[in-house]
């Protein structure tokens, strides 16, 4: 419990996690150490479904929703049997997936089953002054209740108490890390201009549009926030440590991965989605057509958010992104934050418009790789080769998957098998 007490926001009173769900009717009231106690043990387990689970695990958030975290974590490190747990679910009046998907999702979890993780992800936490935030505190997101069962099952917050509650009235300002001075010009104007009508700013503190964002907030005394791709005990990247560092102080850094976490590629295209939850809309300064602020928007548009595009010089490749955006798509031309502001208050919580497919390159310029492929190379060195347990254990697969999704790669040479294990030989 003392763990659980050193990162946990309000404890033992208010509110502190799914101690087993309400009472029935009648039902005579635990004592407050029961209560602590299922407390303590529904945030342990928290804590280590964010570990366990990749960033967007869809059977990991059915599953912990349908039996809560305790219990499905249970189900787990017990080792019972798919059916056993569909049956446990179909009890509860909820669906968590197919036999096939419950025992592929046990595969990719088991390999990250140790205690002592995620009692180290504790203490990181706590030394760095993080704290936990699960889906029943006060703190919790409003805007993840649209991401269903990929919402994150737990968030890391490093920074004031109750800064989290800003969310409920910022806006998303992101782009391209390659920003070009007019870019960072535009981001720095509607930033500043929104911080100053009260907005907070929500950004991803890559170089580039999402830096100028944040400063800008700051700049003008506004609220930021940072949602990182790693743990927030390790700020990244590492040239914004000190920008970090002063979101933490007067804002807040947020991940939905324990503290000790890496950032892969992987884990940055789920981060988006959490941006794109988060804010109240969503606005591109400039983007190219590979930027990887379009998957932001891509996740913003598939959750109905309000999305503004800043337009650009017509000859910039630099703005090709806010173009096909703009032309294609349903996004909405903005150029100053009065209009940013009016998006907001004319298409706030809209229906959800059509996903923006391809968003990302077009076809013909771009080999998207499928998930596990990306997952596999970004748990590979280039240097020393790592066995396919650790393989698995760092990418959140099945050794099975592993397995086979490595057999591919080495097909096409992007892997090779040195000394029992395996590295990569290619760029990702």
């Amino acid at each position: 419990m003392d763990a659980v007490s050193s990162v946990s926001p309000v404890w033992p009173h208010g509110s502190a996690g799914d101690a087993g769900g309400a009472e029935p009717d009648g039902a005579v009231e635990p004592a407050a150490s029961d209560v602590s106690v299922a407390s303590a043990a529904s945030r342990f387990a928290h804590a280590a479904w964010s570990g366990i689970a990749e960033p967007g695990d869809a059977t990991a958030g059915r599953l912990v929703a349908a039996l809560g975290s305790a219990a499905a974590l249970e189900c787990v490190v017990a080792r019972q049997s798919p059916a056993t747990i569909l049956g446990l679910a179909r009890d509860a009046g909820a669906a968590v997936g197919t036999a096939g998907e419950v025992e592929a999702a046990l595969e990719r979890w088991r390999p990250r089953l140790t205690t002592s993780t995620v009692l180290t992800s504790m203490r990181q936490a706590e030394r760095c002054g993080a704290r936990l935030i699960v889906p029943t505190d006060h703190e919790w997101p409003e805007g993840f209740e649209g991401l269903g069962p990929h919402q994150p099952v737990a968030l890391w917050a490093r920074g004031r108490p109750d800064a989290v509650l800003g969310l409920r009235s910022a806006i998303a300002v992101v782009g391209a890390r390659a920003a070009s001075g007019y870019g960072e010009h535009m981001a720095m104007e509607l930033s500043a201009g929104l911080a100053d009508r009260g907005f907070g700013i929500v950004s991803g503190a890559a170089y580039g549009i999402d830096g100028m964002a944040h400063r800008s907030a700051l700049a003008s005394s506004g609220q930021t926030f940072a949602f990182l791709a790693g743990g927030v005990d390790r700020f990244y990247p590492t040239g914004h440590d000190a920008l970090l560092t002063r979101i933490a102080e007067v804002g807040v850094v947020l991940s939905e991965l324990p503290c000790g976490s890496a950032p892969t590629k992987w884990r940055f295209l789920q981060r988006n989605r959490l941006i794109a939850a988060a804010a109240l809309a969503t606005v591109v300064v400039e983007a190219g057509v590979r930027s990887g602020s379009l998957n932001t928007a891509a996740h913003a548009a598939a959750l109905g958010r309000p999305l503004g595009a800043v337009p650009g010089p017509v000859t910039s490749p630099s703005s090709a992104g806010c173009h096909r955006l703009l032309r294609e798509f349903d996004a909405v031309c903005v150029t100053t934050p009065d209009e940013v502001v009016q998006l907001v208050g004319e298409v706030q919580r809209a229906s959800p418009q059509p996903v923006l497919r391809g968003l990302e390159a077009p076809p013909s310029t771009q080999k998207r790789r499928p998930a596990e492929q990306v997952r596999v190379l970004d748990a590979l060195g280039r240097r020393a080769p790592r066995s396919v347990d650790e393989v698995a254990r760092r990418a959140g697969l099945g050794v099975a998957a592993v397995q086979s999704v490595l057999g591919a790669l080495g097909l096409e040479g992007a892997v090779e098998e040195q000394h029992g294990g395996w590295r990569s030989v290619t760029s990702r």
